[in-house]
């Protein structure tokens, strides 16, 4: 596959969730993807459930030439690699994490399937705190 830009959003709320962000960012420019872009570090409430332990987010660019699944799939493998134990799309409500990886777009493209819809329309349209760190990027 050609090289394709990404944007993904990062968030972490139980244990030193700084730590568990850059750990993750790093992780992903080891898994062969590069890193153009960082927004701030945003400190907020959890969303579409109740928590005492608030999130740290933020939003990276970057260049990968994995499709969409190879992507999901390393991504998915970091969190299981940093202790992240249920995901919310299977267990079907959210929860406290040690970290979440989203694909929130790769370029202008459209795709769809059980496990991955791109564009991610909640970080997009829907979540604040998501736009606000996307906007940040200039994307």
């Amino acid at each position: 596959m050609s090289q394709q830009t990404a944007i993904l959003l990062l968030g972490s709320n139980l244990g030193d969730v700084k730590k568990n962000i850059d750990t993750a960012v790093q992780q992903i420019e080891n898994s062969g993807c590069v890193i153009l872009n960082k927004s701030k570090y945003l400190i907020n409430k959890p969303v579409e459930f109740d928590s005492i332990n608030y999130f740290c987010n933020i939003a990276i660019s970057i260049n990968t030439q994995h499709s969409p699944m190879q992507l999901l799939s390393k991504l998915k493998k970091i969190e299981q690699d940093m202790g992240r134990i249920s995901d919310s799309a299977a267990s079907g409500h959210y929860t406290d994490r040690i970290i979440d990886i989203d694909i929130v777009s790769i370029n202008k493209l459209t795709f769809s399937c059980e496990k991955l819809k791109i564009p991610h329309h909640k970080h997009l349209y829907e979540r604040k705190f998501s736009r606000e760190l996307i906007e940040e990027l200039g994307m």
